[in-house]
């Protein structure tokens, strides 16, 4: 039976949150007004500086909703296809894609799960080289324009029923799959694989990994992606808890091989 790998996107494979690197885009276009685009600009601060808990994204998600009623969402999707590369490029971590690349030259399929909308991941998971997305779905009505309500919550239990779901549709098991997050707001998908692995994790994750023995992984190089990875000088993570899983074992310690006189900037 085979596996796959199931990446958590914000603060795990790009260095802040998807959806609000999106906003100086959606004012440009005329979706947003500066008070908006302000608010955005903090919140987006924040999230980078000391990640979200449980009440925060709950906040946001709300907030989110109120202010795209109203959008039609192939204008939205329009905007996102046509911004994804001068938005993305310069905060994707390296450590990331190495692991992506790692899980891809083992046959493991990749699978980017987060919160955002589908409509930002899809085109990010496209971008990053992911073989499948899930993401939040937010209602439409019948002209095609948001609603501000959600059909599904990629959020907390809800990835981890996604990902029961998928890996009951492609046969993969669950107890060699893994999974990467930052937040313990993900321990329901963390917890339901065999390879759980902590990236960049707030206090409360990092200290249930280190209690449980996960594998704690520090990413800390943003590249762009218009580098070929051939041409990125491998990084070195900082590796703590315990032994890695084989497959992500054979990636980082071509890493270390390659980097361990040298110092990462």
């Amino acid at each position: 039976m085979s596996a796959a790998a199931f990446f958590d996107l914000d603060k795990t494979i790009i260095a802040r949150s998807s959806t609000l690197a999106f906003a100086s885009h959606f004012k440009r276009a005329g979706l947003l007004n500066k008070r908006a685009l302000l608010k955005a600009a903090i919140a987006q601060s924040y999230y980078r500086m000391f990640g979200a808990d449980h009440e925060q994204l709950e906040r946001i998600r709300e907030e989110l909703g109120e202010m795209i009623r109203g959008w039609e969402r192939t204008h939205v999707e329009e905007i996102i296809e046509e911004t994804v590369d001068e938005v993305v490029s310069p905060l994707v971590y390296a450590e990331a894609l190495f692991l992506i690349d790692d899980h891809h030259r083992h046959d493991r399929p990749v699978v980017i799960i987060s919160s955002s909308p589908v409509e930002v991941v899809g085109p990010l998971g496209r971008y990053l080289g992911a073989d499948e997305v899930i993401g939040t779905v937010s209602e439409v009505d019948e002209a095609g324009r948001y609603t501000g309500r959600l059909e599904f919550y990629a959020y907390a239990d809800g990835k981890a029923t996604a990902i029961r779901r998928m890996t009951e549709e492609r046969g993969f098991d669950l107890a060699e799959c893994f999974a990467y997050s930052d937040s313990a707001t993900d321990l329901p998908m963390l917890e339901i694989v065999g390879h759980p692995v902590a990236v960049n994790p707030d206090k409360e994750l990092k200290a249930i990994a280190v209690d449980r023995g996960w594998t704690v992984l520090d990413f800390e190089r943003a590249v762009t992606l218009r580098t070929r990875l051939e041409t990125i000088p491998a990084p070195v993570p900082v590796i703590s808890g315990a032994a890695l899983a084989a497959g992500v074992a054979a990636g980082l310690a071509v890493w270390v091989l390659r980097n361990r006189r040298k110092v990462v900037g």
